[in-house]
């Protein structure tokens, strides 16, 4: 890692660096750690998962608030004793953070006369305890925070003025310079990576005004630093109408501390349009600007055209400053394709401002372990997670195809994973949240497609099961993610053939193949004519199935039930307990389950039941709302209980982890435990339907063939990935009665295909377990 000043980039790789969301938040009385909540503070294994990577440097804490909340006397230095010299020993060289979006330790903030002094007293610590440490970042996004914390009042000390802000903005620039000063004290060579997000406004001709105030406000934090605020300014006026004496600012200029490389933070949500037309877009994105009511939203989803993204944005940096650049956070909260085409979008758009003379020296991946609860900017405790290149839901954490990425691109490899051949949802033409604007030409001679896809065929994804529920459900998910997929009939391939599976494999070149086809009459199954079919179907499909995807080097991913259990057990089963299926049914899917990992251990196998959705009308959720909404008596089981499965987060899930190539037997369901008498009890009780014709009986008198476990409530030592139960009834019922033109589109043209009259027709997992 190397930051001699020079337009030269080309003379060095660019490189790919890691980052740990660290944010050490303060609202109101409450703090809150991420570092807590991803694990890392327990976990000093983690290092070494990082540099496997390939990262050549990571932004790593080493934060006031955790190390000397009661001064330095008292300072713990115990964790950063340990972590930092690892992370050395494993070629990955620290950038230290000391304030990650934080304000301090309790006995002070971003307002507070001290806090500079005691910050800088505190870094002067940190250099003589780690002399060998060069660079820091006392500070995290300056600019960012001080408008978080002291405009908009959602951190602490939760100003909502434009005086409280630039005080928060001054007191956290000149901490940088005092800190910087005390480390450079004992290591004259330390440098200096000032982060700050990175975007820019646009607007309506009559939002013009605000919308050049705004782009001058970004770069505030980089101005100060570097000397450049004074009687010239274009916010002069503006700084001296909070108040605050022009001395204040101008101490800038007398005790410059310019970056030795200035690190900017871009997301989806970095570029910004502001309409004086509020009426024209969601409520939550109305607002008001210098007294104008406007609405402020993501230019992504307002503008016709895309903007260009990053690249012309670090050529501003770059000619505004002339320093050396880095990415510094890369990072979308989205499903795991747009994750990757976002990483890649980021990658090109440095490569390209490198081309164009900008000194760009990395790209930083972040967060390397994700993030919690950034959806409501960290103010809540929810448990919302977003995961990056590890997934902490899983212990040890998950790698996933992020990481895999990573190690493509700290090699040189060619980029590998076929979704990288799409765009990203922010350009793709379903993005918007309301009426399209016309892009401005200001804008449009600027603008790109900004994402160059990798080359070569596009490989799809083979799903079987066209016929039915999970097949199209799958088959929705990948058309709106720009997947590419195939939805297959028995016509297109039969999985009890081998010479047709070799066919499709070699007709479609897949990379992955879903399999949604089996029986699934739980019940039918009993009878003596219909258990060798269930089991030739279930058992005998899958096995050929996943021996030619490992023949072919093919992803598999099929389906299992939670009725591969007896129920004698009184807690949710796991993957790892026994299984022992009372009926012919469980017992065809626990035979699949063993011929699919022995014939293709890189096979996915997951359990999952009690489907319920909006595209299905004949679901067990769906049918007890519309009999108890007509005031039918409606018969449910009250003895046996399940973890019901909303399919829409079922398919996602699934889609991520085959992308992640994950392998193994998981149990996917919302989380819960209920009766099915309980779950239509719930669901009636949600969408404020009177339940009074619910009648909760014995499962002995709803007249059923097959023995049901009476517990088979499922979750996952793997790693629970779906929402809770209730979560996924609230989110349904938004959809139920509503028209999906795409899903009715799609099942229209997969019973075109189908034969219309004579043959067997494939049956497929439509309601795994599912009865009343």
């Amino acid at each position: 890692m190397t930051t001699t000043k020079s337009t030269n980039s080309h003379a060095r790789p660019l490189e790919l660096w890691g980052g740990l969301e660290c944010t050490v938040n303060r609202v109101r009385d409450d703090y809150h750690q991420q570092l807590e909540r991803n694990g890392h503070h327990d976990r000093a294994d983690d290092i070494e998962r990082f540099a496997a990577t390939g990262i050549r440097a990571i932004r790593y804490p080493v934060l006031w608030e955790r190390t000397a909340p009661d001064g330095i006397d008292k300072a713990d230095w115990t964790w950063p004793d340990e972590r930092l010299p690892a992370l050395r020993e494993h070629g990955v060289t620290p950038i230290a953070g000391l304030i990650h979006h934080g304000s301090g330790p309790r006995h002070t903030s971003l307002v507070d006369p001290a806090f500079a002094g005691q910050l800088a007293e505190y870094a002067g610590a940190v250099a003589a305890r780690y002399p060998w440490l060069e660079y820091y970042t006392p500070v995290n996004e300056i600019c960012t925070t001080a408008r978080f914390a002291g405009l908009y009042g959602v951190w602490y000390p939760h100003g909502r003025d434009d005086r409280t802000f630039i005080q928060a903005l001054l007191n956290q620039c000149r901490a940088t310079v005092l800190s910087m000063r005390a480390i450079r004290a004992v290591n004259p060579q330390a440098k200096l990576v000032q982060t700050d997000d990175l975007g820019k406004t646009y607007g309506t001709p009559e939002m013009g005004r605000i919308v050049e105030f705004y782009n001058e406000r970004r770069w505030l934090g980089w101005d100060l630093l570097c000397g450049m605020v004074d009687e010239r300014h274009a916010l002069w006026k503006y700084l001296l109408k909070t108040g605050i004496p022009a001395e204040e600012f101008l101490w800038f200029k007398d005790n410059p501390c310019p970056p030795d490389v200035m690190g900017v933070n871009y997301y989806v949500t970095s570029e910004r349009w502001l309409d004086h037309r509020p009426e024209r877009y969601p409520e939550h994105h109305r607002g008001v600007a210098d007294g104008i009511p406007c609405a402020d939203i993501e230019a992504s989803r307002a503008l016709a055209t895309p903007t260009a993204g990053i690249a012309p944005l670090l050529m501003e940096a770059w000619e505004r400053y002339g320093i050396p650049l880095a990415i510094t956070e890369a990072h979308i909260d989205a499903n795991r394709e747009d994750q990757l085409r976002w990483l890649l979008e980021i990658w090109e758009g440095a490569k390209e401002a490198r081309a164009n003379g900008a000194d760009v020296r990395a790209v930083t991946v972040w967060s390397l372990l994700g993030a919690f609860d950034w959806n409501s900017l960290v103010t809540q405790a929810r448990g919302y997670y977003e995961s990056g290149a590890f997934d902490v839901r899983s212990q040890p954490p998950r790698p996933t195809a992020v990481a895999r990425m990573m190690r493509e691109l700290s090699s040189g490899a060619p980029l590998s994973h076929p979704v990288l051949r799409a765009q990203g949802w922010w350009r793709r033409p379903g993005r918007f949240l309301c009426q399209p604007v016309a892009t401005p030409d200001a804008i449009t001679s600027i603008t790109a497609d900004g994402h160059v896809q990798v080359p070569g065929d596009v490989r799809p994804v083979l799903i079987t099961g066209a016929t039915g529920t999970l097949g199209r459900a799958f088959a929705l998910a990948c058309h709106r993610r720009r997947i590419a997929y195939r939805l297959l009939s028995r016509q297109d391939m039969d999985i009890g053939d081998p010479d047709s599976i070799e066919r499709a494999l070699a007709q479609y070149r897949p990379w992955a193949v879903i399999n949604t086809a089996g029986y699934v009459r739980v019940d039918d199954a009993e009878a003596d004519g219909e258990r060798e079919r269930c089991m030739r179907e279930n058992a005998d499909g899958a096995a050929h199935l996943a021996a030619a995807c490992a023949r072919h080097g093919v992803h598999l991913t099929t389906f299992s039930s939670d009725l591969v259990f007896d129920g004698a057990k009184d807690a949710p089963y796991v993957e790892s307990d026994a299984a022992a299926p009372l009926n012919v049914y469980g017992r065809s899917k626990l035979e699949a389950e063993r011929r699919v990992l022995e014939a293709h251990p890189g096979a996915l196998v997951v359990r999952t039941s009690a489907f319920f959705g909006p595209w299905d009308r004949h679901n067990f959720v769906t049918l007890a709302l519309q009999a108890l909404e007509r005031g039918e008596t409606f018969r449910a089981a009250s003895d046996l209980t399940v973890s019901p499965t909303y399919v829409p987060d079922l398919v996602h899930t699934c889609l991520d982890l085959a992308i992640d190539a994950e392998a193994g037997i998981w149990h996917l369901a919302n989380a819960g435990a209920v009766t099915w008498a309980d779950l239509a009890r719930k669901a009636a009780d949600a969408a404020g339907i009177d339940a009074a014709t619910l009648e909760a009986v014995p499962a002995a008198e709803l007249g059923m063939a097959a023995a049901r476990p009476r517990y088979a409530a499922m979750t996952s030592e793997r790693g629970i990935l779906l929402p809770p139960l209730d979560n996924a009834i609230a989110r349904y019922l938004e959809l139920r009665n509503q028209d999906d033109p795409e899903m009715e589109e799609l099942i229209r043209t997969a019973e075109s295909r189908q034969p219309q009259a004579g043959g067997h027709r494939q049956q497929e997992e439509t309601s795994v377990g599912a009865l009343r």
